[in-house]
């Protein structure tokens, strides 16, 4: 059976809820492997909310359905404060990024606090930002970022990011809305362990199965490289 972009495969899928500092009760999903124990997790942070972005963005929601089946990894999704989903709303309101370190850091707790193996972060568009900015934490292996538009991020974040010294990987599409190939090598130079790939014909929001594969594989290729490259069927 070839894998499509509906394809959900088996899963141990369970409906989760994180508490942030300030008081808040974020809603989101874990997925791990149906009869093993994961190898690493991925814990995603979504698009911007006020734009469409949320847990169920659709790259973060076909990596939920494939890769723990596929590559034995966890896959951590949830909303930020503000946002909505079929799983639900998270309380509080969107608050720029500011807000949210609160959120990527009861995330990264609840990894901690479920003994998740081998965290990564993924961040896509906004969610990019909210690495940069906030995932510098002893858990984190390294970090993986879609379309990063270095709005919110600055020079400082990143370089604290150089200083923080774990992996930095960046996926860059060729006709992205915010920051192409060329200039995010240059802006991302002041991180030595940043490596920057540039994706032919891909756009901001990776639409289209082609592209979502490579998104899928990169990250494998990253935090489990036995599983790499992804089969195309099953």
């Amino acid at each position: 059976m070839e894998i499509r972009a509906a394809t959900v495969l088996p899963a141990r899928r369970e409906p989760i809820e994180l508490h942030t500092a300030d008081g808040l009760t974020l809603v989101g999903e874990l997925a791990q492997p149906l009869d093993k124990p994961p190898v690493a997790t991925l814990v995603t942070l979504h698009p911007l909310p006020t734009h469409g972005g949320f847990m169920d963005s659709h790259v973060y929601k076909k990596a939920a359905n494939r890769l723990p089946a596929l590559a034995d990894l966890a896959v951590l999704r949830f909303n930020t404060r503000g946002t909505s989903s079929e799983r639900g709303t998270s309380e509080g309101a969107f608050d720029g990024g500011e807000g949210e370190r609160f959120d990527v850091a009861a995330a990264l707790e609840y990894a901690e606090f479920h003994d998740l193996p081998r965290v990564w972060v993924v961040g896509w568009s906004f969610g990019t930002e909210l690495a940069l900015k906030w995932a510098h934490d002893p858990l984190v292996e390294g970090a993986i970022l879609l379309s990063p538009p270095l709005h919110r991020a600055t020079d400082a974040d990143l370089d604290a990011w150089a200083e923080f010294g774990r992996p930095l990987v960046v996926l860059v599409p060729e006709f992205d809305d915010y920051l192409r190939p060329d200039e995010a090598k240059a802006r991302f130079a002041r991180v030595p362990q940043a490596e920057v790939i540039g994706v032919d014909g891909a756009k901001h929001l990776w639409v289209g199965e082609p592209y979502v594969r490579i998104v899928l594989n990169e990250i494998v290729k990253r935090v489990n490289p036995a599983a790499a490259p992804l089969p195309t069927e099953i």
